[in-house]
Parts: structure tokens; C-alpha cells; sequence
């Protein structure tokens, strides 16, 4: 059911990595600044994407990876909201959810971690051959396209998980290739070898977004403090791009957006999954007041823009055929 003023208590659905568990304690933390004697509680559970660790994200099927099973808790009353990586989340909601908050955003970019000791600094200096463990599609295609003498094969398992891979003494990886954001949440900065600005990066990396029930207003009232203006700005306009696009996670849509003043840049690009063709296209629009629910639409509408200029340069090519 959903909280009541009297008992104070709010139920909270995360996926039980580490660094999920430290995204939702950052929403945790927020809503008792503002909130101190409310009660709250995780339950923690595994998806889709958490189980089946053997076959690449494209090949498994389902755009709901990581989302799904939180879902249907909170679809059931079981939790009163669930805490993403707003990157995991489809445009597409089940009946009767609605993303209500985008969180303020960290850095959403990519980096190279290199294999402890590793004589090489940056991605431009490996050798042919070298060996870039990344399970994502957009950043194979980018890099790919960018790279081509370099070879690049699926790495899956959570971010600790993945670093153990790369640092076994038999293992296949000179480098990875991983969010800064979650990097930064489990204080593994001193990592990092190369930010690399070159990769265009995934819709909504490095936001955290909270989805909950449609009309259970009571948990809408107490989260408002959750959302950051400007994240949610830029993050609906990506997000709108990616849905007129039907793309998902695991398909090679990569976007970059800037601030300058009011006026948001919204840059995009569309990939080959072999890096051999490409489509780019940008649009800029006045935000205005962000504070507005008018704010939201003009988001959206950036978004709709540049897809729409994506269209018509050939991206839906490359996306029919992946698909």
C-alpha cells in the first residue's frame, strides 16, 4: 500500500550490487536531510541482467535488463519506489509507472582502466592487438570506428567483479572501458588512467532515476527533493531522442550535452555495431525556466528535433539492422 503520514515508512527496491546499494543510499540520504524521521527501508533483489552473466546484453533480448523484476515489485506494493541508473532504464514504462525524479548527475562520461602496471597511459598508445573489455555495443562501435587495429570482447558481472578480470594474472584485458560515474560512487577514482572525451556516452549516464507508481501521490509528494532541474532537463531530452529512435541500452546511440548559459546542446551519434558507418547530428534549444512543468515539454522537444535530423541523415539504416 502506499505510506501513510502515520507510519513514516518508505519502501525502496535497488538491485543488490554494491554500487546500486550506493546509488540508493545517496537517495537515502537526501530524503532524511529533508525528511529525518522518516522511516525507510531497501529491499534489495537481482534481475535479469544480474543472473545471466554468460551471453553479451544485446544478445539477451530484453530491454527491461536490469529494471524488470523491481518492476513488478513495485507494480505488486511490495516497494513504494525503485532507485535506477537512469542509462538501465527503458523509454518505454510498464502501464502505471512513471519515471517522477532524475537525481543530480555525475560525471557521465567514459574511461580506460588499464591492467594494473600497464606501460600504457592512453587508449592511442596500445599496441595492435590489444585486447578492451567492454559489454556495451555503443562504446564497441565508437571505439571501433576510432581504433580499428585494437580488439574489443564482452566483459560482464558487476564493477568489482569486472576489475577482477582485468588485474588476474591470466587475464585476456589490457583495458576496460567503464562509466566515470560509477567509478566515482565506489571511490575508485585513483583507477582511472584516460577520460575519454572522445566517446559520446550512453542516454542518461550518470543520473540515478526513481520511478514509482502512478498516482500514489503521497510518495510523489515526499520525493520531490530528488530531482535536480538541470539533469532532468538534459536527461528527458536524451531520453526522447533514444525512444523516437527505439533504441535501448544495449544498441550504439551515444549522446554529449553542454550547457552554455539557458541553452542546452544536444549532440548525438548512431554507430554500425563494426564502426563503419556513422550518423551524427546536434540541435540547441533555450530551456528557459527549468523550474516550470513547460520545461519538461521543451526537453522533449530537443530531443524529438535531433532524432528527427538522425532520420534523415540514415540512422534508422543502422538501427534496422542491428535489430
Amino acid at each position: 500500500m502506499p505510506i501513510s503520514k502515520e507510519a513514516k515508512t518508505l519502501r525502496i527496491g535497488s538491485r543488490d550490487s554494491k554500487l546500486a546499494l550506493v546509488q540508493t543510499e545517496l537517495v537515502v540520504n537526501k530524503l532524511k536531510q529533508a525528511y529525518p524521521h522518516l522511516d525507510i527501508h531497501i529491499e534489495t533483489m537481482k534481475t535479469i541482467g544480474d543472473k545471466i552473466l554468460d551471453k553479451a546484453m544485446d544478445k539477451i533480448g530484453d530491454k527491461g535488463l536490469f529494471t524488470k523484476e523491481l518492476e513488478s515489485a513495485l507494480a505488486g506494493q511490495m516497494i513504494d519506489l525503485v532507485v535506477h541508473s537512469l542509462k538501465d532504464m527503458p523509454t518505454q514504462l510498464p502501464p502505471n509507472m512513471q519515471l517522477a525524479c532524475i537525481t543530480e548527475r555525475e560525471d557521465p562520461r567514459d574511461c580506460l582502466i588499464m591492467k594494473l602496471d600497464h606501460k600504457c597511459q592512453r587508449i592511442e598508445d596500445l599496441p595492435a592487438g590489444s585486447v578492451i573489455g567492454t559489454g556495451s555495443v555503443r562504446r564497441v562501435a565508437q571505439l571501433q570506428r576510432l581504433y580499428p587495429h585494437l580488439k574489443f570482447t564482452g566483459v560482464r558481472g558487476n564493477l568489482q567483479t569486472r576489475l577482477a578480470k582485468l588485474d588476474a594474472e591470466d587475464s585476456p584485458y589490457d583495458a576496460l572501458v567503464l562509466a566515470v560515474a560509477g567509478i566515482k560512487r565506489v571511490q575508485l577514482e585513483s583507477r582511472i588512467t584516460q577520460i575519454l572525451d572522445q566517446v559520446y556516452y550512453a542516454v542518461g549516464q550518470g543520473a540515478l532515476g526513481v520511478e514509482v507508481r502512478c498516482g500514489d501521490e503521497e510518495t510523489l509528494r515526499l520525493i520531490g527533493c530528488l530531482n535536480d532541474a538541470t539533469a532532468r532537463a538534459t536527461c528527458l531530452a536524451e531520453r526522447e531522442l533514444m525512444r523516437v529512435l527505439e533504441g535501448g541500452c544495449s544498441v550504439p546511440i551515444g549522446v554529449r550535452s553542454e550547457w552554455t548559459g539557458s541553452q542546452l546542446r544536444l549532440h548525438a551519434i548512431v554507430v554500425s555495431p563494426d564502426g563503419k558507418q556513422a550518423v551524427e547530428a546536434y540541435g540547441n534549444a533555450d530551456m528557459g525556466n527549468l523550474y516550470t512543468e513547460a520545461a519538461d515539454e521543451r526537453a522533449r522537444n530537443l530531443g524529438l528535433h535531433v532524432a528527427q535530423l538522425m532520420r534523415g541523415k540514415g540512422a534508422d539504416e543502422i538501427l534496422k539492422n542491428i535489430h
